[in-house]
């Protein structure tokens, strides 16, 4: 039986893509690279102290006294391990892949919710991109963007966004049906019905897809540190092909402060604006 050349169709789409193609990536690029440099830089400003501060700030706020201890207690461990330029560069990278997660992922989200066509369009894509090996997002990463950041975000993306579509989807789903037509019985207009009603009942299960999206890009900052993204992520991968073995436990430390801290903070402040 003859081979079926996937092969070959992949690398052809691939390379005509970077042909013609490269003006649009090359902006792209620029966008990104443009907007990780910027929340580095502000991330950066201020003196670290001053930063722990305003995250005390922030995590009493969203999750009162314990969420606020840790959060300081754990970022002044970090700068105290002189990991804070690294810290600082992957959290700019987690929340630029974030961002843009949100922003392409939550209209994709609706849509699918209301078009049943798209949804059995996009569904199969979402599981193709959530069981794909991580890895193999990095090869036209490479390719279109080259080494650095953005290739980092681009694959942190394709491997961050389903949850924010399928947790979207779901939650405006799972708006009761009694309320939809409530308010097609007030007149409401289709914009008001999604943005009154039935987005403002949906946020807790959207919010949980932001979580795991958040979650997801942080899993990548040290795969994308393979390509030549900055970061803890590096220094991670240094410390495994090195084997220095207390340096990659200080690196990873500092990811497990990271994850934990966006994790409660993303988890916890809906809830205090809902209380």
């Amino acid at each position: 039986m003859p081979k079926i050349p996937i092969a070959e169709w992949v690398q052809s789409l691939v390379e005509w893509m970077s042909d013609h193609l490269s003006v649009l990536f090359d902006a792209i690029s620029l966008i990104i690279a443009t907007v990780v440099d910027f929340i580095a830089w502000l991330f950066l400003l201020p003196h670290p102290i001053i930063f722990i501060l305003i995250l005390g700030v922030i995590a009493y706020w969203a999750g009162r006294i314990p969420l606020a201890l840790f959060s300081m207690i754990g970022f002044l461990l970090i700068y105290n391990l002189d990991y804070w330029t690294q810290t600082m560069d992957s959290l700019a990278l987690v929340i630029t892949s974030g961002l843009v997660s949100i922003l392409l992922g939550v209209p994709i989200g609706i849509l699918t919710a209301y078009n049943r066509t798209a949804s059995r369009i996009i569904i199969p894509i979402l599981d193709f991109m959530q069981t794909m090996p991580a890895f193999v997002y990095l090869l036209p990463a490479v390719t279109f963007f080259s080494l650095g950041v953005v290739p980092g975000v681009i694959a942190s993306v394709i491997f961050s966004i389903p949850p924010t579509i399928r947790l979207t989807q779901l939650g405006i789903k799972q708006v009761p049906e009694e309320l939809v037509e409530a308010s097609n019985a007030f007149g409401s207009t289709a914009f008001q019905k999604l943005f009154k009603v039935q987005l403002p009942l949906a946020m807790p299960t959207l919010m949980a897809g932001v979580n795991q999206t958040i979650m997801l890009s942080l899993s990548m900052v040290v795969i994308a540190s393979m390509i030549g993204a900055q970061g803890i992520g590096a220094e991670v991968y240094r410390a495994v092909t090195q084997l220095q073995i207390g340096k990659g436990f200080e690196a990873g430390l500092v990811v497990v402060i990271l994850a934990i801290v966006l994790d409660r903070l993303s988890q916890n402040i809906f809830k205090t604006k809902k209380r």
